[in-house]
């Protein structure tokens, strides 16, 4: 077969399927092998990942933090204890992705909130305070510039004040 329909067969390019023959020519089926994982390997393993999540199951309040919420540094705090492995808050975020966690926004809303008081500011506060935020005068198009009353008008479009050229 020609390598075009090779490449079509299997949605490749073509530069992969030379680079495949080639392979194949030199080692035969074993050249073909991938090249193992690219990058550092992981820091924790399986069953690691697993006594983290049974831990982090148990709730905040069950390790002794003060709201029963979890955040990227108490959970780099547990990893650290449970397995001795430290890694950066940021970087939990990519441990916590590996074990299926996702990011949730409390449920709960706050004990002080007052419903007629959200309500008010939504259909009569806002509208208004939104109502004097715009312009009641000519503007500029400038992003730099804006326009005001002191400036004086600009002269229609085209070319201004050009002389003819001889």
């Amino acid at each position: 077969m020609r390598l075009a329909s090779v490449a079509r067969q299997l949605k490749v390019s073509r530069q992969s399927i030379s680079r495949w023959y080639q392979d194949w020519k030199k080692g035969g089926v074993r050249g073909l092998h991938a090249a193992g994982r690219a990058g550092r390997m992981p820091r924790l393993n399986a069953r690691q990942l697993q006594k983290v999540e049974a831990a982090l199951k148990k709730g905040a309040l069950f390790h002794g933090f003060t709201a029963d919420l979890w955040t990227l540094p108490r959970v780099a705090t547990v990893i650290e204890q449970l397995t001795g492995v430290r890694y950066h808050p940021g970087h939990v975020w990519r441990v916590l992705g590996s074990m299926k966690w996702s990011s949730q926004k409390p449920s709960q809303q706050a004990k002080e909130r007052n419903a007629e008081q959200v309500e008010y500011w939504k259909t009569v506060r806002w509208p208004e305070i939104k109502k004097t935020l715009r312009s009641s005068g000519p503007g500029s198009s400038s992003k730099t510039s804006p326009g005001s009353a002191s400036s004086p008008p600009s002269g229609g479009p085209g070319r201004r004040g050009a002389k003819r050229r001889s």
